[in-house]
């Protein structure tokens, strides 16, 4: 039997977990961060935590005998990806990334595109002021606090952290979402921009295709670098990877 541990806590790592669970030939542990008070939990063995940075999870590697490591974080989990590329080549573990494709524009988009929440927050403060839809995550929302002349519909799964806007509505929510949903919302805020990290993937794409056709302006954080390591856009694909070992 074969141990797999996933880094995990996205559709993609759930989606995985099952797979290999299904088959004897695997052992998997699925492996959260534990930042959502009510994570989304894989079928199978699952814990929650760090490991205590790259020679935490270099050791656990080793005592637990993990013979592949697959990093299937989201795409914004920057410094845990750091951490598991540093702490395979520790333990001489393989690496496998499983990372969804990000979105593109599209005809009819009006994205601006910005390296960091912190420069989205620059960039709406050149616009002067309006209505934003801030769907940056509940650790970032501190960078707009000081924008006192916009209008903010935040929404988190978990409640926002650290200083808010001095004008906002937070609402709670985890996709997927529609369009019918996603139009009726910023609709009735009316909503002039929308801001958001390029994720990818189905489950929260829906209030582009609306803003799109709403001719709502998108502010879109592009995502920070990965390490170069073996990767694949679906966890049909990494499953094909693991058992290609075999």
């Amino acid at each position: 039997m074969r141990r797999v541990l996933v880094l995990g806590g996205t559709a993609e790592a759930r989606e995985l977990a099952r797979m290999l669970h299904e088959d004897p030939r695997f052992g998997v542990l699925s492996s959260l961060a534990g930042r959502v008070a009510d994570p989304r939990l894989p079928v199978g063995e699952t814990r929650i935590g760090g490991f205590g940075g790259p020679s935490g999870l270099a050791a656990f590697l080793r005592e637990d005998h993990v013979d592949v490591l697959v990093d299937a974080t989201h795409p914004f989990a920057a410094t845990i990806s750091r951490n598991a590329a540093l702490a395979a080549a520790t333990a001489e573990v393989p690496l496998l990334a499983l990372v969804r494709p990000p979105w593109e524009p599209e005809a009819g988009d009006r994205w601006t595109r910005v390296p960091t929440v912190a420069a989205a927050a620059r960039a709406l403060a050149r616009r002067g002021g309006g209505r934003a839809l801030l769907t940056t995550g509940r650790q970032d929302v501190h960078e707009f606090a000081t924008l006192d002349d916009w209008w903010f519909l935040i929404r988190v799964v978990d409640a926002p952290e650290g200083v808010l806007p001095s004008r906002h509505t937070v609402i709670r929510g985890r996709g997927p979402y529609t369009r019918t949903s996603e139009r009726d919302l910023l609709r009735e805020h009316a909503i002039d921009v929308l801001v958001t990290k390029n994720s990818g993937g189905d489950l929260v794409s829906a209030k582009l295709s609306v803003a799109r056709e709403l001719g709502v302006d998108v502010v879109m954080v592009d995502r920070p670098e990965r390490p170069p390591v073996p990767a694949v856009t679906t966890a049909a694909a990494a499953y094909a990877d693991l058992v290609a070992r075999l």
